[in-house]
């Protein structure tokens, strides 16, 4: 199946999805307000340079925009896309508001088009380890959970919208809303939320460098997530622990990509594969670079209503969990 893809918003992230979208279709167009970025992407890859979504959008058939814009700006340029039938994979997280999700599958669901979320971290082999245990049962009743993440980001790190409310919505939502969508993915919703936050170290952005929370699960599990971007000078750790029945699993690393720690009834720790190295942005890093398997699955999606992919409504659950936190 061959595509005909674009992207608005040309800055680092929308290079990890040039590389894949090449391998499944042609990218015919980017789109970014800085000429220079736009220009710069369109004349590696031969497409076409657009400096406005509008210009962007008369680019004939296109079967699918990837939204890499800042995280406020994630709905209107989605809804945009939808409205002009063309199907939309939107990096993380879907939006900041609920309000604006909302909006977002109804205008998917009027088109009658796609609306895809980009949550690469499910691919990781330890992370997909423990939700076949989960799944199996072979766990058996999840009594509680830890999700730990200590990473760094410098002052030099928030340039441009990085740092405010309206166009990056907080330090959940840009660093760590990978992490609040795996709690949904493997425990399910949350029922309770209590929050402290504060902000240490980074007085030049408008929100939390650092946030303790304890939750209570719907299915009455009970937690801690417990962050930080004021690690020294480089990221500590990512990672995600479950104890329950049969079990205790700790997934680590910088990255959510070691399984540190699998002590399981009947079940001799795997071997499992190395996962990808993480999103290197030069002087820090993101998360675990998963682009490969995200296209590979966003094609078979897009041809099989059946084939499982991150949905609009699950990146829609992350953004109400995030706000819930933030709320308390």
């Amino acid at each position: 199946m061959s595509l005909n893809f674009a992207i608005i918003g040309c800055g680092r992230i929308a290079k990890r999805h040039a590389e894949q979208m090449i391998k499944h279709g042609n990218l015919a167009a980017v789109c970014d307000i800085i000429p220079a970025k736009a220009n710069e992407l369109a004349l590696q890859y031969n497409a076409k340079a657009c400096y406005s979504i509008d210009e962007l959008l008369e680019t004939e058939d296109l079967d699918l925009l990837a939204v890499c814009t800042p995280n406020g700006l994630h709905a209107s340029h989605s809804i945009k896309a939808l409205e002009t039938n063309v199907n939309v994979l939107c990096e993380k997280p879907l939006c900041i508001s609920v309000e604006d999700g909302k909006r977002m599958i109804k205008a998917a669901e009027k088109a009658g088009k796609k609306l895809l979320v980009v949550k690469q971290n499910r691919y990781n082999p330890p992370v997909a380890f423990l939700k076949e245990l989960i799944e199996s049962r072979k766990l058996g009743k999840v009594y509680s959970f830890q999700i730990n993440c200590f990473w760094n980001r410098p002052e030099a790190y928030y340039t441009d919208w990085k740092g405010s409310k309206d166009l990056d919505g907080g330090t959940l939502f840009t660093q760590f809303s990978h992490f609040i969508d795996l709690l949904y993915w493997l425990l399910g919703d949350v029922a309770l939320v209590k929050a402290v936050s504060k902000n240490f170290a980074h007085q030049f952005i408008e929100f939390e460098d650092t946030g303790i929370v304890a939750m209570e699960m719907k299915n009455g599990a009970i937690g801690s997530l417990n962050y930080t971007v004021n690690s020294f000078e480089k990221n500590m750790e990512g990672s995600f622990s479950v104890f329950a029945e049969k079990g205790t699993v700790k997934i680590g690393g910088q990255y959510l990509n070691e399984l540190e720690y699998c002590q399981v009834a009947g079940i001799k720790k795997p071997d499992l594969p190395t996962g990808n190295p993480a999103n290197g942005y030069g002087f820090y890093q993101g998360s675990m670079s998963n682009h490969d398997k995200v296209y590979e699955n966003l094609v078979l999606a897009l041809a099989d209503e059946k084939h499982a992919f991150a949905s609009a409504e699950d990146g829609l659950k992350t953004v109400e969990i995030i706000r819930k936190i933030y709320n308390s």
